[in-house]
Formats: C-alpha cells, sequence, structure tokens
C-alpha cells in the first residue's frame, strides 16, 4: 500500500516507510510487529502489535495500531492473506498507541469487542485531551478526523468467540497493565495475544498500573502455558514462560525495591540510585521508561502501606 507524503519534514522518514507486513505465527494467525520506540510523526504511532486469526468465516482482529493509517495498512496486510472480511476486533485496552486505528476497522463493519471497565477511560477527560495532544504531537498522522470509538460489545465476563470453526478464549486478565486488560487465545493453534499484559524485549510501561494485580495475571499466564505469545510489543515469543516471567519479573523487582524505600521512609532519589538495574538496562526503552515506571511504583508502595 502507498503512503501518501505529506509536506512536512516531521513525516519525511515516514514517506519512505514500508508498507506493514504481517509475519505468520501459526496456520492461520499472523501479527504485525510496531517499532521499539515512542510516537512520533516519523514511525506514525507505530510502536504496538495487531495481530488477526483467519477463519472461512471471517477474520478476527487483535487491536488497531496507533493512527488510522497504520490500521489501512493493517487491512491490507489481511487482504493479503484473504479476502475474507474482518469480522470482529478485540480490543485488549484504550490506550492511544493500540486504538486509533479502530474507525477504519469500524467503518468497514467489523463488530467492536472490549472489556466494560475500558468505558471508564474511553469516556475521560484524559482520553480526550490525549487525543487532542496527539492530533499536535503525531500530526498528520493524528489530525480532526481521527477519533473515539467505544466498543459494540462491552464484556462483562469472559467469553468464548466461536467463528468458522476457531474457539478464541477472550479472558479478562486486569486490572494488570489496565483496568480492561484482555487476552485472546486462539486454542487450536496455541497462541495467546497479550496485548500489554506482556511486553517483551523491552521495559514495559508501568504508567499507573495495579502492579501487584498485574504480577498475578502473568502468573495465571504462565499456567495456561501457551505454545506461542504474541506480546503487545515486541517479537512473538516462542518461549513463552521466559518471556512472562522476565516482565513479572521486573513488576516484582520495582515493587520490592520501591516497597523497602518508601516503607523506610527513604526519598525516592536515594532509593533510586540504590538500586541494582543491572538485569534490565540492557532492554530497549530502559532509559525512557524505567525512571518513571519506578517513581509511580514508589507512589503506588506508599499508598499502599498507609
Amino acid at each position: 500500500m502507498t503512503i501518501t507524503c505529506v509536506s512536512l519534514l516531521s513525516a519525511a522518514a515516514a514517506c519512505a516507510a514500508e508498507p506493514l507486513k504481517a509475519q505468520q505465527v501459526a496456520d492461520n494467525a499472523w501479527f504485525i510487529q510496531g517499532e521499539a520506540a515512542l510516537g512520533s510523526p516519523a514511525n506514525r504511532n507505530f510502536i504496538s502489535n495487531a495481530g488477526f486469526i483467519v477463519t472461512p468465516q471471517g477474520v478476527v482482529v487483535i487491536d488497531a495500531l496507533g493512527s488510522p493509517n497504520l490500521a489501512e495498512e493493517l487491512v491490507a496486510a489481511v487482504r493479503q492473506v484473504t479476502t475474507q472480511p474482518v469480522r470482529y476486533v478485540v480490543v485488549t485496552h484504550y490506550h492511544a498507541d493500540h486504538i486509533y486505528g479502530l474507525q477504519v476497522l469500524k467503518d468497514l463493519g467489523a463488530t467492536v469487542i472490549a472489556q466494560r471497565a475500558g468505558q471508564e477511560y474511553l469516556n475521560s477527560e484524559t482520553a480526550q485531551l490525549r487525543l487532542a495532544a496527539s492530533r499536535v504531537e503525531l500530526a498528520p498522522w493524528i489530525d480532526v478526523r481521527t477519533r473515539l470509538v467505544p466498543a459494540d460489545k462491552w464484556l462483562d465476563a469472559d467469553m468464548v468467540l466461536e467463528l468458522g470453526g476457531e474457539k478464541l478464549h477472550i479472558r479478562h486478565v486486569g486490572p494488570a497493565h489496565t483496568p480492561e486488560d484482555l487476552v485472546v487465545y486462539a486454542e487450536r493453534a496455541g497462541v495467546l495475544f497479550a496485548g500489554d499484559v506482556v511486553f517483551r524485549g523491552r521495559v514495559p510501561y508501568v504508567g499507573q498500573a495495579d502492579s501487584r494485580a498485574w504480577i498475578d495475571a502473568l502468573s495465571g499466564l504462565i499456567a495456561l502455558r501457551p505454545r506461542i505469545i504474541v506480546p503487545g510489543h515486541g517479537p512473538m515469543s516462542t518461549d513463552p514462560v521466559a518471556d512472562l516471567e522476565l516482565t513479572r519479573d521486573y513488576l516484582v523487582f520495582l515493587r520490592k525495591s520501591m516497597g523497602e524505600a518508601a516503607a523506610n521512609l527513604e526519598p525516592f532519589e536515594d532509593a533510586y540510585a540504590r538500586a541494582d538495574w543491572s538485569r534490565f538496562t540492557g532492554l530497549p526503552l530502559f532509559r525512557a521508561a524505567n525512571r518513571i515506571n519506578a517513581f509511580n511504583t514508589y507512589l503506588l508502595m506508599e499508598q499502599q502501606a498507609k
């Protein structure tokens, strides 16, 4: 698919970008891998993954990427595999890099599925302010035509989506990375689309997450023992337990190091400087994400200690 270039220097790199290419992970499952970077005009906010499963009765897409332009290329990648229509889109969580492409899939007639807890963020002032900022910071890829898309089906419980002989287990594992985290397990293929509950090969973005519940969610996914994991960020994993454990161990270390500091009334700066981050410093985005992850965890542990 050809990218339409605009006369903006900030978009020059995007104009030269190759079309998105789907990687096959099972006989009927593919994913598209975003960059290990922060969102920018140069990368069109292409920093997250999306997946899709093809059945004889239609396609199920997992997440919609970080801009309408990227979602159009996602559809083009699906069309390289099948002429079946996109019937469903499962939103793993309502973060901008996973949802700003939703309108493209919705306009094609897809049914959007998400967990009901996502309504709180979607209807919040924070979501509107984030979209307004993105129209400036991620222009021209996010603009006045970019809109927030609610689910057609808000889930209150886990469900099994049966389509074309496939069983897709849609499980609520939040609160973890977000309150509404969903994962999708393709039973026959043994593929788990994990959303941002799993960050592979990079430091996760913790934000305001309930890290204790996130650790519990990861332990539950380890017990599931999938054959392949497609994370929300990073390459797919054929060694799922090791990658689940890496994310879990990082969160455990954050809570232990910052929790001890908060309990001892040690200032954050001293605690951060004292902590041994050596196991994680080589991971992509460590410098960009680790300090704010640690600070937010310090504040969380302070609150939980009261």
